[in-house]
């Protein structure tokens, strides 16, 4: 059983794929601070010293931060821009596979053999 572990754990896929969770994490966390430090507090001062992590609906106890959820929000599509562009990349480095023509089926393959043995004889 840790034979078929070790087998499954060194597999190319899962290897890939344990890298692209690590330098994902570590993405988010730069993303993040991008949204948080430097985009956010630009819109604030753009609609005049507006501070949206500060941003909540306060009802009875609860309260609703609504300005963290744009921030998320924010976050998010900066993010899947980025996998956008990132894949974008990739397709265009990725090699073009010449077009083989397809084998004629077998009954013409054997016609053909037939014909060519008729014309010789």
């Amino acid at each position: 059983m840790l034979k078929e572990f070790r087998d499954f754990a060194m597999r190319g896929n899962v290897m890939d794929l344990a890298v692209g969770v690590i330098i994902g994490g570590a993405f988010g966390k730069i993303v993040s601070s991008l949204v948080n430090d430097l985009i956010m507090p630009a819109f604030g001062i753009i609609l005049g010293n507006l501070d949206f992590s500060a941003l909540a609906l306060t009802i009875g106890e609860s309260k609703i931060a609504y300005g963290l959820f744009i921030q998320s929000v924010v976050d998010f599509v900066i993010v899947a821009f980025c996998i956008f562009l990132m894949i974008q990349q990739l397709q265009r480095f990725k090699k073009k596979k010449p077009d083989v023509p397809a084998a004629p089926p077998e009954e013409i393959r054997l016609l053909t053999e037939i014909r060519d043995a008729l014309k010789k004889s």
